[in-house]
């Protein structure tokens, strides 16, 4: 059976994702294509699968009896990736890994990935998750930086909001792409200080997660619910009880017992095709927004001295999510002091925001405007 192949560029990166199954390839140019530039290999051959890094993914559940059972013999580690008990072993440097619950079996070699499953849908989610892991591998070894940031852009500028979560990164994001400014990133960005003193931009796809409340306060609830009630699908990685609120015409945000908030989880393409957003794929940053949410303050600028700290910074030390079990990250940071240098050098602001989504987003607008027009 021929491959199909999908290939993925994001500045000097360059990532291919290969399968005998064109379904688990169609999701990762579905899941890149909004913000990197993923589309059909040219000649989906093995002769074209070279440079870069490689993905090959498709569903073959004895093998994954074969790699578990070769990482039993491995004596294996136990970690937690992308929220799964996962087991590693390694051997003759290659790193073999499975993921018993999911039924997901990896082996890595450098930078080419063998990704085996029992279903075809884990499969594609785990070829989208490591082709991205790729791409973050290689951006880093080029000076890149990841910052735990949303970002909105206008005319090429973009301004960078950061803070801890529950902060309102996503919701500032939202609140300006809805205003008309282009969505780069609603979570994570990677930045580079450039010699001419820019600081370039550059988005990390992800699913976004965006409240019910949140939804609804925007205006968005109606037409999110009309789509599913269509038989749309948001992201897999969605609770059931979020879909079943959406069904029932229930708008309240719903919470775990740990305190965690159930949200709905938008692809990216949906967030043009659904929200009618606009993305973004470059710019350079004009200054940063670091806000902090208060149910029911009034918006408004405040003083409290916040600046860049290394806990705005993803690394291998800081990765909760996604630590780097296949080892595709250089084990140094590049360029993350010349960074800092050149970002605090940028106009940067504090705002309280509320659930008063019309006075924030008034206050947003105003605030990153202002920015981008000092800058």
């Amino acid at each position: 059976m021929s491959l199909t192949a999908i290939r993925i560029h994001a500045d000097t990166a360059t990532v291919t994702v290969a399968s005998r199954t064109a379904a688990i390839t169609d999701w990762s140019a579905r899941y890149f294509g909004p913000w990197w530039n993923a589309a059909a290999a040219d000649d989906p051959g093995p002769g074209s699968l070279t440079g870069g890094g490689l993905v090959l993914a498709d569903t073959d559940p004895g093998r994954v009896d074969d790699i578990a059972a070769l990482v039993a013999d491995l004596s294996p580690e136990e970690t937690t990736y992308a929220n799964a008990r996962t087991l590693v072993g390694r051997a003759d440097g290659i790193t073999h890994a499975v993921q018993p619950d999911e039924r997901i079996g990896y082996q890595a070699n450098g930078r080419r990935l063998v990704i085996v499953g029992d279903a075809l849908e884990p499969v594609a989610v785990a070829a989208a998750r490591l082709a991205r892991e790729l791409v973050r591998g290689q951006l880093l070894a080029d000076g890149w930086t990841v910052l735990h940031a949303s970002a909105a852009t206008r005319n090429g500028d973009a301004v960078l909001t950061l803070g801890d979560k529950g902060a309102g990164k996503t919701t500032a994001g939202l609140l300006l792409a809805l205003g008309g400014w282009g969505l780069l990133a609603n979570d994570r960005v990677f930045v580079r200080p450039e010699p001419d003193g820019r600081v370039r931009v550059l988005p990390w796809p992800s699913a976004a997660a965006l409240g019910l409340g949140l939804l609804d306060a925007t205006g968005l609830y109606d037409q999110v619910r009309e789509k599913v009630l269509a038989g749309g699908q948001l992201h897999p990685t969605q609770h059931p009880t979020v879909t079943q609120a959406l069904v029932d015409d229930r708008r309240e945000p719903l919470w775990k017992d740990t305190g965690k908030e159930l949200k709905p989880q938008f692809f990216p393409d949906q967030l043009g095709s659904w929200l009618g957003l606009t993305l973004a794929t470059e710019a350079r940053a004009a200054g940063l927004l670091f806000p902090a949410m208060s149910p029911d303050a009034v918006p408004a600028l405040v003083e409290n001295g916040r600046t860049l700290t290394d806990a705005d910074v993803f690394d291998r030390t800081t990765e909760d999510r996604y630590p780097d079990i296949f080892d595709l990250t250089p084990t140094t940071a590049t360029g993350t002091q010349a960074l800092a240098q050149h970002l605090a050098r940028l106009p940067r602001r504090s705002l309280l925001l509320s659930h008063d989504t019309k006075a924030s987003a008034a206050l947003l607008t105003t605030t990153a405007e202002e920015i981008i027009t000092v800058r």
